[in-house]
């Protein structure tokens, strides 16, 4: 009978594919494996364990009667995300070929971005707005001024991907749907971005994620308000704002990538999505980064009342543990590296109790990102936030001194709120609220 989850260090030799990875012998940012604790899928994984580690812990059920772990079945191996997944068909493809990658940098500071992208999301839901509710008309589609908006956006996320990031966190919107396309958006251009798609390519994947929600003004409120309480043929008629999105959108000259997002943002790697039920490479791969975007969104921001809203941290490891299964392995995987293990916005509990939300982070140091420390390690509020860049602070400290991450926080965890904050940078004082014009 099972009675819990415990760790158990074991020889890398002897791992086996179901086992649940929980730590290593080393720090994990030495290695390439994009998350800190994660299901070995396959022996391309154990291979991987071997070349980096001599042992590794794993999670490991426990049971009222000792036993040997050699013994104990895969299904036995606990788990720290949904099981969702589990039964269905893994797809494997030939590795991702971007046409002549381009390779960014960031070319300007988060604080000066935010001040020049500060406008941008609330533009852009201005032009959302303007544009559903044309849609709802049957008025024909001036989509102008949204392509504008996504060219801004595609411009900021080349020339510093965490402040757009950061205000779409901050941001609110009375609508889910304009919210939800919006943030979709944002976490698709900073993952092409990371891919290395061309600028034209992340403007297609922009305004597709942008539109692909257009659909959904064809469905009642009702059905929309309970979108993840659905009988079988309420889905059904639910799944219909794709296709209706499609119908909207048809004669206005949008380039046939932007309606393949729009087309295809819910297909799924091993077919299980819709309206068409494709797999594999039969999914646009701009289709592909969307889908993966706007369900990493859905995790992190559902509808008020549908369920509660998961932790970054644990949402990038439910994707992981997707991977070649509703999503392609190097996607996910760059998607990850683009967006952090805990990505910016997200609220954190250091190890030595203080609190606060990640600004910002470097994929070479995937574990220590710059942390806004709002409260004392008692969760008391401070008077001033400070900025700690975990990787500079951690640099030539013991391990008993290293300072990092313990967990993820809930949103809206009581006394952390970043808009009420100034913010003491490594340069200057700048003032969030002011920024996002709260």
């Amino acid at each position: 009978m099972v009675g819990g989850v415990c760790q158990k260090k074991i020889a890398v030799q002897d791992l086996e594919v179901g086992m649940f990875v929980s730590d290593l012998d080393r720090p994990w940012h030495q290695t390439p494996f994009p998350i800190q604790g994660f299901h070995i899928r396959s022996e391309d994984d154990i291979r991987a364990l071997v070349s980096y580690c001599k042992w590794v812990s794993v999670d490991v059920a426990e049971t009222r009667d000792s036993v040997e772990l050699s013994k104990i079945a895969p299904q036995a191996f606990g788990s720290r995300t949904s099981r969702k997944n589990e039964g269905r068909e893994k797809v494997q493809l030939p590795p991702l070929s971007i046409r002549e990658p381009v390779k960014y940098r960031a070319v300007t500071t988060l604080k000066r971005e935010m001040k020049t992208s500060k406008k941008l999301l609330s533009d852009a839901g201005v032009a959302l707005e303007r544009l559903y509710a044309s849609a709802n008309t049957r008025e024909a589609q001036d989509l102008r001024p949204v392509a504008a908006v996504i060219n801004k956006m595609v411009h900021s996320v080349i020339r510093q991907p965490d402040a757009l990031l950061w205000l779409s966190r901050m941001q609110q919107h009375d609508s889910h749907v304009y919210r939800h396309a919006l943030n979709t958006s944002v976490w698709a251009l900073i993952c092409g971005r990371q891919l290395g798609l061309n600028e034209g390519l992340l403007n297609h994947l922009g305004l597709g994620c942008l539109l692909s929600q257009v659909g959904k003004t064809q469905l009642s409120e009702d059905l929309l308000n309970r979108e993840g309480q659905l009988g079988a043929e309420e889905y059904a008629q639910y799944q219909t704002y794709v296709e209706k999105g499609m119908a909207i959108l048809e004669g206005t000259g949008l380039s046939r990538a932007v309606l393949s997002v729009v087309q295809g943002h819910r297909e799924r790697h091993n077919g299980s999505g819709y309206p068409c039920g494709i797999h594999g490479d039969r999914i646009p791969l701009l289709a592909k980064i969307a889908g993966l975007a706007e369900f990493f969104e859905s995790l992190i921001e559902p509808r008020e009342n549908q369920s509660e809203p998961m932790t970054p941290a644990r949402a990038v490891t439910l994707l992981y543990d997707m991977r070649n299964i509703e999503f392609q392995d190097e996607l996910v995987e760059g998607f990850i590296r683009a967006i952090g293990i805990y990505p910016t916005g997200s609220l954190v509990e250091l190890t030595d109790g203080q609190r606060g939300v990640v600004v910002s982070h470097a994929p070479e140091r995937r574990l220590w990102p710059r942390v806004m420390v709002m409260t004392g390690r008692d969760h008391a509020p401070l008077k001033t936030a400070k900025v700690v860049d975990l990787a500079k602070y951690n640099e030539g400290r013991s391990a008993t001194e290293i300072l990092a991450i313990k967990e993820c926080l809930a949103h809206g965890t009581e006394g952390l709120n970043p808009a009420g904050y100034d913010v003491t940078g490594g340069e200057s004082r700048w003032n969030v609220s002011r920024l996002i014009g709260r």
